[in-house]
């Protein structure tokens, strides 16, 4: 318990550590410009709320926050932001104004040190490599589940998948335009149509699709057709005084066939078991270059919750680890690739996508901490860092007042009229605008915080107390 409680807080610095990084690194660009271009520096804060350190040097206020999110730099001359970094000691009227050009390079610097942190990413990645598996990659059905869309619409394990929906896919994972999972999501028809490869032949068929049942409070589901990729079957563990051991498995092997079927998938086997537990079942494993056949009958073992289910006593290997090596611009085009699709899917009225799937901080966080449970988590979290940060450069470029977009706009306004945009204009735009996206955090948050484990295992929990109805 404490080793759990350990790794708990260890795995949660971790997350900290790298969150406030891609944050700070981005203000660092907004204070290194300022001082550039002699712009009046108030404060630079790393981290928000009460200053647990604070010191003042060439009439800069640093600060170490006792909210440990990010940071801020404060800069009077450019538009008002007191309902985020609060009220500026010295009004920005009583400053000498800054020119549009000062304004725009230093609003602009922020998401530039945002991509070139991305591009610092992408190059540790590019050279240390990011792992990726066989399920992640291939375009080839390992699983239909039983009564799903797909079974019904005539998709079969084995079929290799060439293109969902009239697009070209080259992966089963991922939000990347080239994904099966995406390609599915994104899809916008009563069916969808799905181009397979099965036994040399083309076929096209269309496929209908289902969507889960939203929980309350809980985000709205997206569609499925219930299929999963391609794993191999091989066996990493076979338990003592099992069928598996008495028949003569060996980990390593490979399981290809059952019952003289191919098999894909894990879940394909048991499938298999569950349906005729009585039975024997005869298997067809690779070893060495040969496939040997080996019989045995399961025995009932409990399995989750305690439910005894039909067993032969094999732990199969998740898989191999693969490192991939993708040069930096290639992992920078591809997140902005998918940013794209999730505003092209946001902005379409036939879509399934909405606001409430997109990610605050603390869902942000959430991802991180996943990441860096995994075994190679500081390499799955630095590739995941490049889209992070390309992704808060692009949003902050947003032309919306408060981001760094609506800096530029305002300055090149002002460009144009050749006089500054009235003070009391911009404050109004900018405290509505800024309530818009404190609420639209809020809003995203709310979701998030119903992905949190400690939330779903208590609802969980909830419901098997509930009587049944």
């Amino acid at each position: 318990m404490l080793l759990k409680i350990l790794n708990f807080f260890f795995i949660l610095i971790e997350v900290l550590v790298i969150f406030n990084l891609l944050i700070i690194v981005h203000e660092l660009g907004h204070f290194l410009a300022a001082r550039w271009r002699g712009l009046v520096i108030e404060k630079f804060a790393i981290w928000f709320g009460k200053p647990i350190w604070s010191k003042t040097h060439n009439g800069i206020q640093y600060n170490i926050g006792c909210i440990p999110a990010g940071g801020f730099v404060a800069l009077p001359q450019m538009a008002p932001m007191d309902i985020i970094e609060g009220r500026a000691e010295t009004p920005a009227a009583k400053l000498p104004p800054a020119s549009a050009l000062d304004k725009i390079i230093v609003a602009i610097a922020g998401p530039l040190f945002s991509f070139l942190l991305a591009l610092s990413f992408a190059t540790i990645v590019w050279v240390i490599g990011r792992p990726t598996t066989e399920a992640e990659t291939t375009t080839t059905i390992g699983y239909v589940e039983k009564g799903s869309p797909a079974e019904k619409a005539g998709l079969r394990a084995g079929d290799v998948i060439l293109d969902v929906d009239g697009k070209p896919v080259h992966r089963f994972l991922g939000m990347g335009g080239d994904s099966i999972t995406w390609r599915v999501i994104r899809s916008e028809g009563l069916t969808i149509p799905f181009t397979v490869l099965r036994d040399g032949k083309t076929l096209t068929i269309d496929c209908g699709w289902v969507k889960e049942a939203r929980k309350r409070f809980t985000r709205s589901s997206l569609r499925q057709v219930k299929i999963a990729p391609r794993t191999r079957l091989i066996i990493g563990e076979v338990n003592p005084n099992t069928p598996a051991e008495a028949a003569g498995l060996r980990p390593k092997d490979e399981i290809v066939e059952v019952n003289g079927g191919k098999v894909y998938s894990p879940q394909a086997l048991i499938d298999q078991l569950i349906a005729r537990p009585e039975e024997p079942v005869t298997l067809g494993v690779a070893r060495g270059g040969r496939t040997l056949s080996f019989k045995m009958k399961s025995v009932m073992l409990p399995g989750e919750n305690g439910v005894k289910r039909p067993r032969l006593g094999i732990v199969f290997d998740p898989g191999e680890i693969m490192l991939v090596h993708p040069n930096p611009v290639e992992q920078v085009l591809s997140s902005l690739n998918s940013m794209g699709n999730m505003f092209d899917a946001l902005l379409s009225p036939k879509s399934d996508v909405g606001a409430q799937h997109f990610s605050g901080p603390i869902g942000i966080m959430r991802i991180y901490y996943k990441i860096f449970e995994s075994e190679d988590g500081w390499r799955m979290a630095l590739w995941f860092s490049v889209f992070s940060n390309v992704n808060l450069a692009v949003l902050n470029l947003l032309p919306i007042p408060v981001l760094d977009g609506g800096h530029i706009v305002l300055a090149l306004i002002e460009r144009v009229r050749r006089k500054p945009v009235p003070t009391k204009v911009i404050e109004v735009v900018t405290g509505v605008c800024a309530c818009i996206i404190i609420g639209f955090m809020l809003f995203v948050t709310f979701f998030d915080v119903q992905d949190l484990p400690w939330n779903r295992a208590f609802k969980a929990e909830q419901q098997q107390q509930s009587p049944p109805k």
